[in-house]
């Protein structure tokens, strides 16, 4: 436990289970939209593919990891219908 408390004090916390289980569930939607984009050549769904699975890595607030996945799900439908 003084391994934990060491790390809180250099600023380092545990990420909580809601953005853990929203890390894995939007890197597995942008897993299917990176194969469907690159099946069917739509190259607007795959990159969103991609950015769904990055940047839970570059996000460290939950509630901003859920926006912004929640957007980069509806670009995805948008341009997969278009």
């Amino acid at each position: 436990m003084n391994e934990i408390d060491t790390l809180t004090t250099l600023g380092f916390t545990l990420p909580t289970p809601a953005y853990l289980l929203g890390a894995i569930v939007f890197g597995l939607i942008g897993f299917v939209a990176y194969r469907y984009g690159k099946k069917t050549a739509h190259p607007h769904v795959r990159w969103i593919g991609l950015a769904l699975m990055l940047y839970p890595y570059a996000i460290s607030e939950t509630w901003q990891m859920y926006l912004v996945g929640f957007a980069l799900c509806a670009a995805c439908y948008y341009y997969r219908n278009h």
